[in-house]
């Protein structure tokens, strides 16, 4: 018997089409029938990549007595976290508060008024780690339903006004100040880990909002911020967490010292750290930065593209039924595939028979260049040549292995993350290829996810889902931000104006800030405002960034004072929790900097026009944006190019920081002086 997910958009949801659960997908039709049969809710949250849902599904949801049990006295709704942020933010609220942790796989029962009684994440198919047993939960809860409907239901009031209390509760305002990005910058330099890079403990997950945070406090003058964002991207980057033959990061590490990961590969990760790694390379020219970057857009180009234009959402963390077997190697294996380089190769990864994972060997770099070079007589040149060469030859033979699986849909708040960097990286390295993919992406999310000029959160296979949420605007809007200052085509932004229109009158917030669905979204129980920022930045957070950059580039003052008003309804949770509020101190960063707004006047194809340009993208300048055009300036341009001129008919750059101009010059020295 198949259930009712096989037509879902969602990969997560159609894997699960076949299990005897009468899977429903949330909607009206569940909804309906669990209020029309009086029956509690199974409410089971989780996404195509994670393990633990994998494992549950195999345990509980394919067992027939136990579909059994649960078709019986519950009605079972399956949901994938990421094509329904909103449902899993209010739920894992309502999991925290009633056990003191959330993850997934996510287990929920909700009454028919989808008011949350009991919650958890895995549970084992019978008693073990301290946990109950999924069966035997499932009897004790539909025994209460029968026994204690009416105290399950007045328990359930009482849980969900706590947590409605804690989601629209209105911080009291207060606006940031540089003493408060110092202390917050302390805070975080305090707590770093020297021994092992990054911050907390196993399971450690990469903090590229921090780091990013953290350098730009080092571009305004802080001594002791570039030194812990530098030590963490050295310590992931060595291998285990970062891929180093295949490029790109797996979600987290199992162990504090990032040498064995959680397999999985997501998207928003890999766009978040590959940006981070930009933007060190800029500022001290680290070879191995760069080297991440490109392996990691190579990867993402490889294994997560479609053929239209748009990223894919992960990669599983198992193939053939087994956690990491794509990624994993056994010494004899290598050695036959490396020959006359395996013991080159076996220095610098530290490799043994015996492996440093369940007999198996996850790649972690042991030996830096500098002392591979002294060990086998090379020059360090020649030991980045043969590191390549033996990377190449795992990298062909990991290819005919049976992959993983792909979670093939396309979400826009995360393309739009992958969109901007994918610009950034081809202004920064010169790269045209890369610049042109950002493009086709962008092209892709403004007509297949806009459908009838409407953006929409999800596509897989021709079609666009309904939902749309805060974190699709804000995130698609720097994502165009960034192409247009990479190919200064005025479309971009003309349409990153567009949504931010769209997105102030139907997500904002009159006493501050965003709501994370539209206004006219139908909502469960509260239309959540998720300030904090989780594994992907807060889509306030970005919604504030987005319009602080569009208000440079046009002089609309409503657009900083929208950002300005969402700055202060966070900043007091942002400076005493600074680890939970990265990309917010990042936009506070921004609006207190020195904003300096850069127009160039010239043909784009002049020699001496991307001279002009290459000195402004030299630098990681988080604090500035860059507009550029020919005369007469295309249609649809920013403000910031209005009435530029050009001396001597030689293309002119014009430098502005705040309300004042300097004078304009045509010697890329000059401009430098100037930035």
């Amino acid at each position: 018997m198949r259930n009712h997910l096989a037509d879902s958009l969602s990969p997560y949801l159609r894997q699960h089409a076949g299990n005897p659960v009468d899977w429903y997908p949330w909607g009206t039709p569940a909804l309906e029938k669990a209020r029309r049969e009086d029956k509690p809710i199974f409410l089971s949250i989780g996404y195509s990549a994670c393990h633990w849902c994998h494992v549950m599904a195999h345990e509980s949801f394919e067992d027939p007595a136990t579909a059994d049990f649960l078709n019986a006295h519950f009605v079972s709704i399956k949901v994938d976290r990421e094509q329904r942020p909103d449902l899993d933010s209010l739920y894992m609220s309502a999991v925290v508060a009633m056990t003191g942790q959330g993850g997934w796989p996510m287990s929920v029962f909700l009454t028919p008024n989808l008011q949350p009684f009991y919650g958890g994440t895995y549970f084992p198919p019978r008693p073990a780690h301290g946990l109950p047993g999924f069966r035997e939960l499932l009897g004790a809860l539909a025994t209460a339903w029968q026994k204690k409907h009416d105290e399950i239901v007045q328990e359930s009031v009482r849980l969900t006004e706590q947590i409605l209390a804690q989601i629209i509760q209105k911080p009291a305002p207060a606006a940031f100040d540089a003493d408060g990005l110092n202390a917050a910058a302390h805070s975080l330099v305090l707590s770093y880990d020297w021994q092992n890079g990054g911050w907390g403990s196993a399971p450690k997950f990469p903090q590229s909002m921090l780091i990013e945070f953290l350098l730009r406090r080092h571009l305004a003058g802080d001594p002791q911020a570039l030194s812990p964002a530098v030590h963490a991207l050295h310590a992931m980057r060595r291998g285990g967490l970062y891929d180093v033959v295949g490029g790109g990061f797996a979600r987290y590490s199992t162990d504090a010292s990032w040498g064995i990961p959680h397999f999985e590969k997501m998207l928003y990760d890999n766009a978040q750290l590959a940006g981070v790694y930009l933007h060190a390379w800029q500022l001290n020219g680290e070879p191995s930065f760069r080297r991440v970057v490109q392996e990691s857009l190579g990867f993402v180009e490889r294994e997560l593209s479609s053929p239209e234009g748009g990223f894919y959402s992960s990669l599983d963390a198992d193939s053939e039924g087994k956690e990491g077997k794509y990624y994993t190697w056994d010494q004899t294996e290598l050695r036959a595939l490396l020959g006359e380089q395996a013991e080159f190769f076996e220095s610098a990864y530290g490799i043994s028979a015996a492996g440093n994972w369940e007999g198996r060997i996850v790649l972690q770099r042991q030996l830096e260049d500098a002392r591979l070079a002294a060990q086998f007589g090379l020059r360090r040149a020649q030991v980045q040549a043969r590191l390549a060469d033996c990377h190449a030859r795992l990298l062909a033979r990991r290819l005919s292995r049976v992959p993983p699986a792909t979670d093939d849909k396309v979400l826009t708040s995360w393309n739009g993350l992958m969109l901007a960097v994918f610009a950034e990286a081809g202004a920064a390295f010169g790269d045209p290829q890369l610049t042109a993919r950002a493009a086709r992406n962008a092209e892709f999310l403004l007509t297949s996810l806009c459908p009838g000029g409407s953006l929409r959160h999800a596509w897989r296979d021709g079609q666009a889902g309904e939902e749309v949420f805060l974190e699709d605007y804000a995130a698609l809007i720097l994502g165009l931000l960034a192409l247009y200052q990479a190919d200064f085509d005025p479309r971009w932004y003309q349409q990153a104006d567009a949504l931010a229109g769209q997105m102030l009158e139907r997500f904002g917030d009159l006493q501050g800030g965003f709501f994370d669905t539209p206004v006219e979204a139908q909502t469960v129980l509260v239309r959540p405002k998720d300030l904090q920022d989780n594994a992907t930045p807060s889509g306030n957070a970005l919604a504030a960034q987005a319009l602080l950059k569009l208000a440079a580039f046009s002089g609309k003052q409503d657009y900083r004072e929208r950002a300005e008003a969402s700055l202060r309804v966070v900043s007091g949770m942002a400076l005493r929790y600074p680890s939970a509020f990265g990309a917010w101190l990042s936009a506070a960063d921004f609006a207190l900097g020195t904003i300096r707004q850069v127009a160039i006047v010239g043909d784009l194809s002049d020699p001496r026009t991307r001279a002009l340009l290459a000195r402004v993208r030299e630098k990681h300048r988080p604090n500035l944006v860059l507009a550029a055009s020919a005369l007469p300036t295309a249609p649809g341009s920013p403000a910031l190019l209005e009435q530029r001129t050009m001396l001597a008919g030689k293309p002119t750059a014009h430098v502005c920081t705040g309300f004042v101009c300097q004078l304009p010059v045509t010697h890329p020295e000059e401009l430098v002086r100037q930035l």
